[in-house]
Parts: C-alpha cells; sequence; structure tokens
C-alpha cells in the first residue's frame, strides 16, 4: 500500500471546493427563504378556476 503526502495544489483545489459548496449551499437557502416568504406573505392565492356552463 502506498501512502503519499497530499500536494500543495490539491490541498487549494479542496479550500477552494469547499468555498465554492458552501456559497451554492447559501443560494440555495436564500432561494427557499425567499419562496416561503413569498408563500406565507398573505397575498398568495391560489388561481380560482371559472366554471362555465
Amino acid at each position: 500500500m502506498n501512502i503519499r503526502a497530499e500536494h500543495e495544489i490539491h490541498q487549494r483545489r479542496k479550500g477552494r471546493n469547499v468555498g465554492v459548496g458552501l456559497m451554492l449551499a447559501g443560494f440555495v437557502v436564500l432561494v427557499l427563504a425567499l419562496t416561503f416568504v413569498k408563500i406565507t406573505g398573505g397575498d398568495f392565492a391560489l388561481p380560482q378556476i371559472e366554471e362555465s356552463q
């Protein structure tokens, strides 16, 4: 079994990937929060279906 030390460039990539992942998670949370606020704001209503005869 070959055990090698992680190269410096891999450490930098891992740090960048963690940063991008956190930004993506923050964006998803922001979109979900805005959606929740919009729906529970009180002025949200489902469209009424008019019955024609």
